[in-house]
């Protein structure tokens, strides 16, 4: 499929031809009084109209106003709950309990030892396991996550970066136990190292390493695993580190850009490979910003595929993102307000065209989010898709003159920083082999840029939070001496040693020298150039643990401490 259609054709008559060729859900698409409604609206006239070759129509380039067009009309956004804690049988129910409810996908978060790579006995992980999500250690404990779960059916994120490739292979060991096979799944894997640098923290060896490995994983990918989506770059932890939206609308596609030049290093075609790369944006309280940043980073991300790295089709010049709405923005303070605050962002996610969204619970400032708290965070999507009329007309702020000037504004902002970025790269040189934004990404890195530009963001924005120039209610405005209690999830320390006896029986139970013999073979592939997923799935099979995994490869490439910036 090709990007531009017949020139001499309108833009309105090209998205009619593309509109009755989709499907479109039997739905009523009418207002609540009963008036029908066009599935998408613009200029009468697009000759008389500046702007309407840069607005463009839904489902064509630029995909400012879509990528379909059918937009919701034809499959309306996965309502895709982000979830995790404790053990993986007690999150097993937490599943089964967002998908009873209509959820349509799953979202794995993990906890903190399993993040960082290390097994839940090991002593850095000591009060710390099933904590923020839950707790992994080896491809067992995904059997056990995902039991009753057909993992050929369903779509999982997995929100991990630093030990995304291990994890990788677990899950696709528990899938082939489950009678799955790898080329059968479908979903997306975090795997962004480059956010971790810039804001997260969460990695496990300097950048060259984990580029390998993500690029073993991409060429893995796309030779056996062609639905799933080995990539999701991530600028919510960028938003929720205190950026702007126009740096985490920058530093997420410099990101992404970063990833399409390491592909194209590996000799990938762009074709195949760019539509495996997907986004993962946060949704925040200034709504038409929020929408305009979605908008924008449409616009960008298929114009640099396009004429900066020659991606000729629809599907690879278009940007694919997941969102979530903005967990800095729940407030302590008067919890109940939080309700509103998500579905104010959730809004603006979707009528920025998100495929896919997590709304945040109302707890989840004070702990992980109860069964009440994450059930109506789940309604709080379901109200939006089926009682306001929102998937009814497609992208139907577009043309509105503030939103359009907001999504101008942006897109530039972007293109400025993405011109630092470069610029920081230096003169042509070794790591241009890779591309230049990889060789700015990697030099901002190393001398601390991203992390001073955030922290410049974060704390001019708490300055005016302090001197009440920027007004959160219940924290600096209609503040109360009333205290709202609210009954949070806590995590017993049992988890933890429940946790360890069963690692240890499993431990027990395995065969020592496959797993020793397995662990071998992939520390003398990392010590080498081949592509480190069959050995390290071989090792999941053998049932080599995470930490067991990930510390053989820190045996190889030692642990990365970030630069001091001042």
């Amino acid at each position: 499929m090709t990007t531009t259609g017949s020139p001499d054709r309108s833009g309105r008559e090209r998205w009619r031809a593309a509109y009755e060729k989709a499907p479109v859900r039997d739905a009523d698409f009418s207002t609540l009084s009963g008036a029908e409604v066009d599935p998408v609206y613009g200029p009468d006239d697009e000759a008389a109209d500046p702007r309407a070759e840069r607005i463009g129509w839904p489902g064509e380039y630029p995909f400012t106003r879509g990528l379909h067009a059918t937009g919701y009309r034809g499959r309306p956004w996965t309502i895709r709950q982000f979830a995790g804690f404790g053990s993986a049988a007690q999150t097993n129910e937490r599943y089964h309990m967002i998908l009873d409810a209509g959820g349509g996908g799953l979202s794995v978060a993990f906890d903190m030892p399993t993040l960082m790579g290390y097994d839940s006995d090991d002593p850095l992980a000591r009060g710390e396991v099933g904590h923020c999500g839950v707790a992994i250690d080896s491809a067992a404990d995904l059997e056990v996550l995902f039991d009753g779960i057909d993992l050929g059916a369903v779509t999982t994120s997995m929100t991990i970066s630093g030990p995304a490739v291990p994890m990788f292979c677990l899950y696709v060991v528990a899938a082939e136990r489950q009678g799955v096979a790898a080329e059968a799944l479908n979903g997306t894997l975090q795997t962004d190292i480059y956010k971790e640098y810039i804001a997260q923290k969460e990695w496990l060896f300097a950048p060259e390493p984990h580029l390998r490995l993500i690029g073993d994983l991409m060429e893995f990918c796309v030779a056996s695993v062609p639905r799933y989506k080995p990539l999701s770059v991530s600028g919510y932890h960028i938003r929720e580190a205190g950026s702007t939206a126009a740096q985490e609308l920058a530093f997420t596609l410099a990101d992404g850009f970063g990833y399409v030049e390491l592909g194209l290093s590996r000799g990938l075609d762009i074709e195949t490979f760019a539509p495996g790369l997907s986004f993962f944006f946060d949704a925040h309280l200034d709504f038409f910003e929020e929408v305009a940043k979605f908008r924008a980073a449409r616009r960008i991300w298929a114009r640099w595929l396009r004429d900066r790295y020659g991606a000729r089709t629809a599907r690879a010049q278009s940007l694919r993102f997941h969102t979530q709405t903005a967990g800095v923005s729940l407030t302590a303070q008067q919890p109940y307000n939080n309700v509103v605050r998500t579905a104010v962002e959730a809004l603006a996610a979707v009528l920025g065209g998100t495929s896919s969204l997590h709304t945040n619970a109302l707890d989840e400032t004070l702990a992980l989010p109860s069964p009440a708290a994450a059930e109506i965070a789940l309604r709080t999507q379901q109200v939006l898709a089926e009682e306001t009329g929102v998937a009814n007309v497609v992208d139907p702020l577009g043309g509105s003159w503030y939103v359009e000037a907001l999504t101008d504004r942006l897109e530039a902002e972007a293109e400025e920083i993405f011109a630092r970025i470069e610029a920081m790269g230096g003169p042509a040189g070794a790591r241009h082999r890779i591309g230049p934004v990889t060789a700015g990404l990697l030099a901002g890195i190393e001398d601390g840029w991203f992390i001073s530009e955030i922290a410049e963001s974060s704390f001019r924005y708490s300055s005016q939070v302090e001197a009440r120039e920027k007004l959160v209610v219940g924290v600096n405005s209609h503040v109360t001496d009333t205290r709202t209690e609210v009954d949070v999830l806590r995590i017993s320390p049992e988890v933890e040693h429940q946790q360890c006896r069963a690692l240890a029986a499993r431990r027990a139970g395995r065969d020592p020298a496959a797993v020793t013999a397995a662990l071998d073979r992939l520390e003398q592939a990392a010590r080498g150039s081949a592509n480190l997923l069959p050995p390290m799935l071989d090792a999941a099979r053998a049932e080599a643990t995470l930490g067991e995994i990930c510390g053989t490869l820190r045996r190889v490439w030692g642990g990365y401490v970030e630069p001091a910036r001042f």
